[in-house]
């Protein structure tokens, strides 16, 4: 018999974000690129998010869109942790044209998780790389507000 499959609550990670910059459509879709300038961790780690790395989006025909996001956080003991946060955000197009637009959507009406993977030298924080983790996030119009959960 397999171990039952559990997520804990772990922290969340607010991303503050600039402005959208489009390559336009390639082939497979609207490609998107979204710097990220900033932002906090909370929970059971705390620190600072880092001022650069973007969410390369791919917008598909249906309004499904692939997200993968390249960025670090520093913790509160200076611990520097880089992620790659790859993932999915889909729901009914009306919804997620508004939020192309920046106007405010209820996050319970939008698919939006990623798959985190952290990689840091830091001993501390080198759990993070020894388990699989999953993010059920929220994009609002300056920011994308991700829980992260640890699957046990």
């Amino acid at each position: 018999m397999t171990p039952t499959l559990e997520t804990k609550y772990v922290f969340t990670i607010t991303a503050r974000i600039g402005d959208v910059i489009t390559a336009g459509e390639t082939g497979i879709g609207v490609r998107r690129i979204i710097p990220i300038i900033g932002g906090e961790v909370t929970g059971a780690i705390t620190g600072k998010v880092l001022p650069f790395g973007a969410d390369f989006q791919t917008i598909r025909p249906n309004e499904l869109i692939d997200l993968e996001a390249k960025y670090a956080f520093e913790t509160d003991d200076g611990a520097v942790v880089y992620i790659e946060n790859k993932g999915m955000r889909f729901g009914p197009v009306e919804l997620l044209q508004k939020l192309k637009r920046g106007e405010p959507v209820d996050p319970k009406l939008i698919y939006f998780r990623t798959v985190p993977k952290f990689e840091t030298g830091h001993e501390t924080y080198r759990w993070l790389m020894q388990h699989i983790f999953v993010g059920s996030a929220a994009r609002h119009a300056d920011r994308v507000v991700i829980d992260v959960h640890q699957v046990v």
